[in-house]
Formats: structure tokens, sequence, C-alpha cells
């Protein structure tokens, strides 16, 4: 399970003449929301809630001279923290002493849940706007995201009627049942906010940390020594890696990501070794986990989509013949 958690921190039908100005109109507060996330310096608590869990962070975003700071602590538990300027990541463990450094990449965190395009997201999914309600304080619109297809999960943001920055993002099975959800409890958007606030409580600590630099990677364009024979419709492959073993073990892990634009998967690829070799399926939260053999490779297959996208992606990964 630690591994797991390891690499996963490297992460109403319409009527038809109304569907269009619904359609329109959703897609613009869309391309509001994306925007509000990366230009508005707010602070707030948000929790986090998965299946019977819950957990509750507080987040500070600022746009600055420099570019984007932003700095995410979560206060229930284990302490954890994620320090972001502009494209450069720095993940702190307390409790193992190490600090990840990556770039940000495709992964997206609360309330920046949306690519900076999302015009084609209408692809794959049906955009709707719902009803009006009232989250921590503000008065937010609905909007939601139903998947054209059985590879995804959907999705429902309520947006600040004022500025767009999402304040309550849920994300729902088939059946409508909520799989995950994040929801602000106390915010505040603009006004002053202390820079202070976006220093790491644990940076002063750094000789005795050891630092897992993932963005010390060599870029593979293509596929590497790696097929993929089952494309998933909508998912395109945004970075593909390989670097040092994710888990601690000796050899490379190769890595590829694919996304929707919204939805993300992450393959990671390792040599199998001494390890027994497993297939198995799994899941940490809302993410699902697949696992299997691939000649002398053990591929573990994961993200926010039901199992079976996953495997479709998964048992289709094989390595070239050379």
């Amino acid at each position: 399970m630690k591994r797991g958690l390891l690499l996963i921190c490297l992460a109403g039908a319409l009527a038809a003449p109304a569907y269009g100005d619904q359609h329109g109109d959703a897609l613009a507060w869309l391309q509001k929301m994306a925007a509000a996330a990366q230009r508005l310096n707010y602070t707030g608590t948000f929790t986090y809630q998965s299946g019977g869990s819950s957990e509750t962070s507080r987040i500070t975003h600022i746009v600055d001279a420099s570019g984007e700071q932003e700095r995410l602590e979560v206060l229930d538990g284990s302490p954890r923290e994620v320090v972001r300027h502009n494209d450069e990541v720095r993940c702190f463990l307390p409790d193992d002493k190490i600090v990840i450094v990556e770039r940000s990449g495709e992964h997206k965190t609360f309330p920046a849940l949306l690519p900076a395009s999302v015009g084609n997201l209408d692809k794959h999914y049906r955009l709707r706007k719902g009803e009006t309600a009232r989250v921590a304080g503000f008065d937010s619109q609905l909007i939601i995201l139903e998947p054209k297809d059985v590879l995804r999960y959907g999705h429902q943001f309520w947006a600040d009627l004022n500025t767009g920055l999402i304040l309550k993002a849920r994300m729902v099975n088939e059946r409508n049942e909520a799989i995950e959800q994040f929801a602000f409890s106390q915010l505040q958007i603009n006004g002053v906010i202390d820079p202070d606030s976006l220093k790491s409580r644990f940076d002063t600590e750094g000789r005795a940390w050891r630092i897992h630099n993932a963005r010390a990677a060599q870029s593979l364009s293509a596929g590497g020594d790696w097929l993929f024979k089952t494309q998933l419709p909508g998912f395109r492959k945004s970075a593909g890696m390989r670097r040092g073993s994710a888990s601690g073990g000796s050899g490379e892990t190769t890595h590829f990501v694919f996304t929707d634009g919204l939805a993300s998967i992450s393959v990671f690829i390792e040599p199998l070794g001494d390890r027994k070799a497993a297939q198995s399926t799994y899941s940490v939260g809302a993410i699902n986990v697949y696992e299997r053999v691939a000649g002398k490779h053990q591929l573990t297959v994961l993200g926010e989509v039901p199992m079976a996208s996953l495997k479709r992606l998964g048992d289709g990964i094989e390595p070239k013949r050379k």
C-alpha cells in the first residue's frame, strides 16, 4: 500500500431545442472556472471526502510578478505539504523525511481541477447548467458534465457566481453516486493574503531530508520500448519519461500519462526483478489501480476512471520485439 501511495504522489436529459443554449452557457462557465483558479488570489479550508474517509486541507494561492505560488497543507493525520511555484512542485512527506520534486504537468488539484483549455471537453462529456446553491457563504452556479461513454466518470462543479472559482466539486459514477467530493468550508477570495503563508514549515529542515527529483527523467516522445495496442477514445498520451524506480528498487521506471483533459491515467512500468509476478485490482480512495505482468516487467495502471478503462488500456500494453 505504501508503494501505491508513493506512485500516486509522483498524480437529467435535456430537451433537444434547449440543449444548444445550455451547452454554450455551460462551456463559457467552464472557461471562467479554469481561468479563475489560475488568476485569482485566494486562501481557504476545504474537505475532501471519498468513501467513508475524509480529510481537511488548507490552501493558499497567490499570483504576483513571479507567477503562481501555492501551498497546500493537509491538516488531518500525517502532516503533508505541497508547495508550488509555477510548474515546480515540492511534496513534503515528513514521516519519511522525503521531498519529492516534480513538475505539475497534467496533475490537477482542487480548486484548479480544469485544464487551461476546456474547448475539447464537450467531445466526451455532455455539458449543462444546474441550479444555483449556497456554498461556504458564496452563491454558486452548478455545472454538470455527463460522460458520453463508460470510460470515464461524471463531474459536477459549483462555481462562485461572481468570480467563477470552483467552491465544490463532485465526481459521480454511472448511478450518479458520489465517488469523491471537495468542498470549501471557509474561503477568502482576493483581499490581503499574507505571503508568509506560502512558506513550508518543513523547508528549514532540508539537510535532514532526502530529495527525490522526479524531474530528472529521460523524456519519451513516443512509447519507448512499449506498444500500446488498445487506445481509449479521447485519451491522449500527454507525458512519457524514464527515471529511477519509484518504489526504491533497482532499475528504471517508465512512466506514461494519458488524459482526456479532465480524467488522467498513469502507467508505471518497472522491472520485475526478484518480486513475485502479480495481477491484482484495488482502490486507494477514488483512485482505481490495476496491476499485471508483461514479460519481465510489472505494470501498474491507475487513475480516477472506471476499473474497466484501466484494464482495457493495461491489457494492451506489451514490450516491443527486438
